[in-house]
């Protein structure tokens, strides 16, 4: 016997974003209406968590930066939008940050199963901590998932947009660690006899480019 869960649809590298119409702290959103520009989404457990309210103080003190890119940022979690609004509230209130980027409800997991962040027959959204660099023309770039214990880096995500920034649709390549303004790598030659005529062993898969 098969005790397997059905599978859900999952959103991964390559596809285009679902669009989705939903209340948020902001007014209406519509993900489609970011099109032209780059969008971090990033869904978190539930509002009034410690690790939760950190990512977002983190993410608010950033939002001049993510800006800077022509990125724009969109919270969301199950939570409704009113305990969004006291949340909110509660984090300008103790620690004078107010978020202006928008928080997106969704008490129904209908957004978290379009995504894939939840499982069709999942009664909350504790797994949730996921991130998505959507490109302008609405395709998924990069996806992160992190469990509820472990808040994710905003640095990491800045230095991640800028990255996909600059090898979006492009040849190049961001190695390890890389950051603006450093060079970018080029792609492995294919060219036999490039390859075997390369000056060192590592010279034609390990090849510098330049930033663009």
């Amino acid at each position: 016997m098969n005790d397997m869960p059905a599978p859900t649809s999952v959103t991964r590298i390559g596809d285009v974003a679902p669009n989705f119409l939903a209340r948020s702290t902001q007014g209406p959103f519509e993900l489609s209406a970011l099109r032209g520009h780059w969008v971090l989404l990033f869904s978190h457990p539930a509002d009034f968590t410690p690790v939760c309210t950190s990512e977002f103080l983190g993410f608010a003190r950033a939002k001049d930066e993510f800006d800077a890119l022509d990125c724009r940022l969109v919270g969301y979690s199950i939570d409704t939008l009113f305990a969004h609004f006291a949340w909110l509230k509660a984090i300008k209130d103790e620690f004078g940050m107010e978020v202006t980027f928008p928080l997106v409800e969704d008490p129904t997991m209908e957004i978290g199963r379009a995504f894939g962040m939840v499982g069709e027959d999942a009664r909350d959204a504790s797994a949730i901590r996921s991130t998505y660099v959507i490109d302008p023309d609405g395709v998924v770039q990069a996806i992160t998932t992190y469990p509820t214990n472990v808040g994710r880096s905003v640095p990491e995500l800045l230095r991640l947009v800028a990255a996909l920034q600059a090898t979006w649709r492009s040849a190049q390549l961001a190695p390890e660690g890389w950051q603006q303004g450093d060079p970018l790598m080029r792609a492995a030659s294919t060219d036999f006899a490039e390859i075997m005529g390369s000056k060192s062993p590592a010279a034609w898969f390990f090849r510098s480019g330049k930033a663009g």
